[in-house]
């Protein structure tokens, strides 16, 4: 998944979240044009934005769902993000365009296919059985963003959560045992792995606060903090999320913890080249750091008075409302979430399996399956989630690592966040 566009993701991937491989237009073969072959074989196109390391993996789920049915073939046009969210509105707004698409690496991205009717409800497949879309099994955040007024518009195309990447040589020479487990134990290890002053040789952490997998409202959530709550209203400047954002913001422009303004890149390049001791991030980020020479560990999130929690990240996959192909389509999703689709992703990506029934071998990606119970999606039911984070969120953040009054910042970034969302109270 791409990681670094907004987020990866991914960074989603992220997501982030991929190499890139082109193919046809996404118009060839889709909902307007009719795509039935010879012989009674059916042709779905499915286009994606997954353009880097973990595109092949994507790729083979494919080529295994063509090889166990012969009577439908599904091709992957795979574009850059952009590219899919100049033109898929548009295309499927009026029948044309392709079967499934995975629109954006943002769980709200939904809301706008809704909103034209342009996206097909998967009930008719819903359900428990070998053939149906077996929605119970996916984490419950997710079933809960992807189900708007009692449908279900999108299954999961892939699934992930943040965890805490640490050098390993790094806490040695620091004498630090073992990666912090509590929120407390964050923070002093953070500043003890920080060297050189006001301009460190070495930073206890590689933090991005824009163009990036969202790391900041971890923090926040840690120790009970929020950004907006369960009624659309916000909570960005409630004592819980001033405290936590007061911590950090601090750790950053007094302790020097972390460069300020970095994007999802920069605090890659910055762990990657040994100069940070930990960093937040996705499954999809393992095999780049270990190709760094990083003998690198994976921990949980560290646990603060909220218990735990992470992010996690996921591409919703839909279906075209005028695909000449529902049938097919939905039998598409429903072996791509199955248990024997999932193990097989799971194992080719370092993902976490998009289901919580599924067995991890792996012990690296177990850490990261291990957290999705208690991993909570990004502004996740939120029409305004885009707004809110590239308008509100991502500019606050900049504000107070360059040391804004975080109260202040916060009250007025509350004031932004409740005309999004049409908060009265």
């Amino acid at each position: 998944m791409k990681t670094h566009v907004k987020v990866a993701a991914a960074a989603v991937a992220a997501a982030g979240l991929l190499a890139a491989a082109g193919c046809s237009s996404s118009s060839s073969s889709g909902s307007g044009s009719g795509s039935g072959g010879s012989g009674g074989v059916v042709k779905l196109s499915v286009l994606t934005g997954f353009t880097g390391p973990d595109g092949p993996s994507y790729q083979a789920l494919v080529s295994q769902f063509n090889a166990s049915h012969p009577n439908i073939k599904v091709t992957m046009d795979i574009q850059p993000w952009d590219a899919i969210g100049q033109k898929l509105p548009a295309e499927w707004a009026t029948g044309q365009g392709p079967d499934l698409a995975t629109p954006n690496f943002d769980p709200g991205v939904i809301f706008n296919y809704i909103k034209t009717n342009s996206v097909l409800p998967l009930d008719a497949s819903v359900g428990t059985g070998d053939t149906q879309i077996n929605a119970s099994a996916f984490p419950s955040s997710v079933t809960k963003a992807f189900t708007v007024n009692g449908h279900l518009y999108a299954v999961p195309a892939n699934l992930a959560t943040v965890a805490l990447y640490y050098n390993k040589a790094m806490f040695t020479d620091a004498g630090i045992t073992s990666p912090p487990k509590t929120s407390d134990e964050f923070v002093a290890d953070v500043k003890k792995l920080t060297l050189g002053g006001a301009s460190p040789t070495q930073y206890g952490i590689s933090l991005a606060d824009h163009q990036t997998i969202q790391m900041w409202p971890i923090l926040q959530w840690m120790n009970g903090g929020d950004i907006v709550g369960p009624d659309g209203c916000a909570t960005i400047n409630s004592a819980a999320s001033v405290q936590a954002l007061s911590t950090w913001a601090g750790l950053v422009q007094n302790n020097h913890v972390s460069p300020v303004g970095q994007t999802g890149a920069d605090a890659d390049t910055l762990f990657s080249a040994k100069k940070a001791a930990m960093e937040l991030n996705g499954p999809w980020a393992a095999d780049g750091f270990r190709k760094a020479g990083i003998d690198v560990g994976i921990a949980p999130v560290p646990v603060g008075s909220a218990g735990p929690v992470t992010v996690a990240s996921t591409v919703p996959m839909m279906v075209a409302k005028n695909t000449k192909h529902k049938t097919e389509a939905l039998e598409f999703l429903s072996w791509w979430t199955g248990k024997t689709a999932q193990a097989a992703f799971s194992k080719g990506s370092g993902f976490p399996p998009s289901r919580t029934d599924v067995t991890v071998d792996d012990p690296n990606v177990a850490v990261f399956a291990q957290a999705l119970p208690t991993a909570r999606l990004y502004l996740a039911g939120l029409p305004a989630s885009s707004q809110i984070d590239t308008d509100v969120y991502t500019p606050l953040l900049g504000q107070l690592t360059r040391g804004a009054d975080v109260q202040k910042s916060a009250d007025a970034a509350a004031k932004s966040i409740n005309q999004l969302t049409g908060c009265k109270s």
